[in-house]
């Protein structure tokens, strides 16, 4: 894996002049959806996002020790036994139930139309409360039941004049101005991936990441011999496949088969039941062992994955593995 510190950037840019004025508040859970939190975190801020979320407080506490002087909100629930170790951090809490927290910053957030995390209403703000937020579902698909949400939105925080509301996601950013408020939570455009499923340079994006690997083997298989578990792929005629050494447990799915790869740079296909150390790939004739293949990046989008396996990019950024017993992630700088 590589990760493009210097395309981060550019993204958070991007986003920053899309908010006009609102603060970009740099999401990074998950590990920076799989990207890596804290390069991830750091090079956001470099672009000029003033704040960093993520989901949990042990999250936030990984963080501390290199943001030390950083704005770090803790969006998802947190157990009383963690109310004094994010008070103790300086981190912000959001308040999504019954009671509000002493001696720590908070967010109350409604539920809008969620139906997930959240207040069906506005309690008295009490002196710890910095921001009232709320969270849409449908920005990326039906902005009229987003707007519908705000305007409930609207109408709750009204009596609250003074403090911080936020409520825009990525795709909320980039398509629906009225929900940009005094901040943005934005997560997965910062890493060059389109919320909207489709090609992310159409919002001025870069993808940050990309998944290299090489033909580890190649070999022939005459016609009626087949490749991998099941026999899923059966050759119709003597052809060239080449192994990868990647598989599930790296986060290369099984439902990936049948999409495409570059291999010396050229589109190939996946071919049989990815399995969970390898995957074939059919080749258009013998090909030296050691054959670059690029599994994301070059061109080929997370994207066009998310379509072929039915699902989104959220889900596969955040299932490939980079940790040093499957694979190494090389952060680049420049």
């Amino acid at each position: 894996m590589t990760i493009d510190l210097a395309a981060l950037r550019r993204n958070a840019r991007t986003l920053v002049r899309a908010l006009a004025g609102a603060e970009l508040w740099a999401v990074v859970k998950a590990d920076g959806y799989g990207h890596g939190a804290a390069d991830c975190a750091s090079a956001a801020l470099d672009g000029g996002a003033t704040a960093v979320c993520v989901a949990t407080v042990p999250e936030a506490l990984v963080l501390r020790d290199r943001l030390a002087d950083v704005r770090l909100v803790v969006l998802g629930p947190t157990s009383p036994g963690e109310v004094a170790q994010a008070r103790e951090a300086g981190l912000e809490l959001v308040v999504t139930g019954a009671g509000i927290p002493e001696g720590v910053p908070v967010h109350l957030k409604l539920d809008t139309g969620m139906g997930r995390w959240g207040l069906s209403e506005l309690p008295a703000a009490s002196r710890t409360v910095v921001g009232l937020m709320t969270h849409l579902a449908t920005a990326d698909d039906d902005l009229s039941f987003a707007r519908a949400q705000l305007e409930r939105f609207e109408a709750a925080t009204a009596p609250y004049p003074g403090l911080v509301r936020h409520a825009a996601n990525s795709a909320a950013a980039l398509r629906l101005p009225e929900s940009r408020y005094d901040a943005a939570r934005c997560g997965i455009a910062l890493y060059g991936l389109s919320p909207f499923g489709g090609d992310p340079a159409d919002d001025g994006l870069e993808p940050v990441l990309a998944w290299r690997s090489a033909l580890a083997l190649v070999k022939l298989l005459r016609a009626g011999e087949s490749a991998g578990y099941g026999r899923r792929f059966v050759a119709p005629h003597d052809t060239w496949i080449g192994i990868v050494p990647v598989g599930y447990a790296d986060g290369l799915r099984r439902d990936l088969t049948g999409g495409l790869v570059l291999v010396d740079g050229e589109r190939r296909r996946l071919v049989g039941a990815i399995s969970m150390d390898a995957a074939a790939v059919e080749l258009p004739g013998e090909l030296p062992v050691g054959t670059p293949v690029t599994l994301v990046g070059d061109g080929l989008l997370l994207e066009e994955h998310a379509r072929t396996a039915g699902t989104i990019t959220y889900e596969l950024a955040c299932g490939i593995r980079s940790e040093p017993s499957r694979a190494r992630r090389l952060v680049v700088e420049a």
